[in-house]
């Protein structure tokens, strides 16, 4: 059972930050319905979409609010508005596993105040061919290097309490590698739950940019991160105009 806070069983709020994602939107915030039923909150946070995106959003969230571009101010500033206790950070292409509510709330019911879930990849619907085999040891890498670090990645659905997440100043204002900078904010705190349910998220990168080209990169990426490289840098690398 989750803790009380007040004398009131804790609640979740899911944070989606969207850039022109009307292709795929519909199909993110219809699969969170169910959740909106159980009392979870939805808010989707545009940062200057020149698509339809927020025309979208708005009869499947509970709130569509505008904030400067980037995931760190976008999903900051949907924390800044969240009704509930708890918090969750869902990428647009990324579809949480079922009843990811209740296991959410379960694990914060405890010592614990923030966690993550294990990812997979998941198949296109406009992808004929099958994905490549190498996706599903990526996925088994990532969520094996996060279990021993104790570091959580985006496409890994970062939840935490909301007062803890404030504590710690939220994500970093900054273009690249904010969830890494959060975890090791919240590893200050507490480790965090690794929830082996897992969440599955779209490999369009990987495919249009080679699997092992984007594992090298992110690779790269990382490594120049913790020698120091600023994330303005490494930005400009991953491809961020």
């Amino acid at each position: 059972m989750a803790r009380h806070t007040r004398g009131r069983a804790l609640k979740l709020s899911i944070v989606l930050p969207v850039l022109n994602e009307a292709q795929q939107l519909a199909r993110t915030l219809g699969a969170l319905a169910p959740l909106r039923e159980r009392g979870c909150e939805v808010i989707v946070v545009d940062g200057g979409s020149t698509d339809d995106t927020p025309e979208i959003a708005r009869p499947l969230a509970d709130r569509v609010v505008v904030a400067s571009r980037g995931r760190a101010n976008q999903q900051n500033a949907g924390a800044g508005v969240a009704r509930h206790e708890a918090l969750l950070f869902l990428h647009a292409d990324t579809q949480l596993p079922v009843g990811a509510d209740r296991l959410i709330l379960a694990a914060l019911g405890g010592r614990a105040v923030w966690g993550r879930f294990d990812v997979a990849f998941r198949d296109l619907p406009d992808e004929a061919a099958p994905l490549p085999r190498m996706l599903d040891v990526v996925a088994q890498m990532m969520n094996w290097r996060s279990r021993v670090s104790g570091i959580a990645t985006g496409d890994q659905c970062i939840f935490v309490a909301k007062d803890v997440f404030h504590r710690v100043g939220g994500f970093p204002a900054q273009p690249l590698m904010e969830d890494v900078e959060l975890s090791r904010r919240l590893k200050t705190v507490s480790p965090p739950v690794c929830l082996r349910a897992c969440a599955k998220t779209s490999p369009r990168r990987w495919l249009k940019h080679g699997v092992w080209r984007t594992i090298l990169l992110m690779w790269w990426l990382r490594l120049a991160y913790w020698f120091g490289a600023s994330p303005s840098t490494l930005a400009r690398w991953y491809g961020y105009s």
